[in-house]
């Protein structure tokens, strides 16, 4: 790879390990990266989206939603300098 890129180390791994050639191995980085930086609300609303479509109730929709958000990766929330401080000092 000619430029360096954040995660180069993992695309090496990938190119090596998956037979993917680096183009491919970043973009499935990218992609992955992507899908686990979604925030909660915008989560909520794609699958509240994804299971209406599919004809499920709310009733059987909300919890669905909040099992898979208890295994799930989600984008922690923007914070300010100030509660990044509250973070550390209390």
């Amino acid at each position: 790879m000619s430029t360096s890129h954040p995660f180069e180390e993992l695309i090496v791994h990938l190119t090596r390990t998956s037979g993917l050639g680096p183009g491919e191995a970043a973009r499935v980085v990218a992609d992955v990266l992507s899908y686990f930086s979604e925030p909660v609300e915008e989560f909520v609303r794609r699958r509240h989206g994804e299971l209406k479509s599919r004809g499920l109730t709310n009733d059987e929709i909300f919890p669905r939603v909040a099992a898979e958000l208890r295994g799930r990766r989600v984008a922690a929330p923007e914070l300010t300098l100030r509660q990044l401080r509250r973070i550390v000092y209390g």
